[in-house]
Order: C-alpha cells, then structure tokens, then sequence
C-alpha cells in the first residue's frame, strides 16, 4: 500500500487542531481503508514526534490505531452504511441513510463523523442539528450558507465541538455530522 506525501503532510500539520483533526483523520482513515487489507508504517511531525499508526481491513469496516510517541493511542473505527452511536442529544436525522460513520476514541475523548443521505433541504437538516446542538449545551459559533449549502458550528463550555455541513445535489442533500469532545 501507499500513502501520498500530502496526506501525511496534512495528518502532521493536523494534530494539533481538535476540531479539524475529527474530520482530518477520518478522511486519513478512509483513504487508508479503501487500500483494504492490512499496514502499518510511521510519519514524522514537523516539531521530530513520530506517529505510528496500523490500519486492518475488513470488508467495509477499517480500524486504525495511531500512537504518538508519548504513547498516546487513538483508534479510528470506519463503516459504510452501518448504524452509529452518536454522544447524548444527537441522532441520526429522521429518515437519512447512513453513508459512512467513523468513531475516534483516545484516552481523554471521543468523536463521531457521519455521513448522511436525506430528500430533505441542507437548511431542514442544519436547522434539525442546530436545535440538536443547543440543547445540548453547545452555543453556536458559527453558520453560513452558500449556493445551496449549510454549515453551523460551535463548542460547549466544557470543550464539547460540533459542526455540521450539508448540500444538494441532484440525488438529495449530503449531510456530514462531526461531534466530539476531548481530542486534543
């Protein structure tokens, strides 16, 4: 298997970004598991930290285990198409199909990115993970809308982030959900 240059450039860059690095090691994660079968290797960090990191296959499900050098361990679970667990006050939206659903898990945190299918409209599916958000604590920081896309973001006082994106396309709207909390 082979990884670009620029997907380990982008993972070292990352790491230290908690809400960037939810959807950046979920597309790691991804592209790594669409390889299929088994590998493991190590990148370097610009500032000399090495991470390793181990990817197994399994049909549509992948699990990657990545380690720093102070031993600190995150595991990436990756499935298309199958159910999700999403943190208190979060479901899937009414009706949605589950593209892929990817859960990370460290030691002091938790994140969940899900990609989803839906007839309805980008603005119905942020307005439904808005509501979703603040009742669950998390202030909105930001929302924008563009050609037919929808974002709104935000974070909880106690360090809780969720962001959701979503857009139309002539097969219905693609929403993406990340929500996670302690991933330094």
């Amino acid at each position: 298997m082979t990884h670009s240059a620029e997907g380990r450039k982008l993972l070292t860059i990352e790491l230290e970004k908690p809400m960037r690095k939810i959807t950046l090691l979920s597309a790691f994660a991804l592209s790594l598991s669409a390889c299929g079968g088994s590998d493991e290797s190590s990148v370097q960090t610009d500032d000399g930290e090495t991470i390793d990191y181990k990817v197994d296959t399994a049909g549509d499900d992948s699990e990657i285990r990545i380690t720093g050098d102070d031993g600190e361990e995150m595991v990436i679970n990756s499935s298309v198409g199958a159910d999700v667990s999403l943190p208190d006050g979060f479901t899937v939206y009414p009706g949605a199909t589950i593209v892929n659903s990817t859960v990370m898990n460290q030691s002091d945190g938790q994140g969940t990115l899900v990609i989803m299918q839906s007839d309805d409209s980008p603005e119905e599916m942020a307005d439904f993970y808005r509501s979703q958000a603040e009742k669950s604590g998390i202030a909105i920081g930001m929302e924008a809308s563009s050609n037919g896309a929808k974002m709104v973001a935000g974070e909880s006082d106690d360090g809780a982030t969720f962001s959701f994106n979503a857009t139309s396309s002539g097969e219905g709207t693609t929403g993406q959900l990340v929500v996670g909390k302690g991933l330094n």
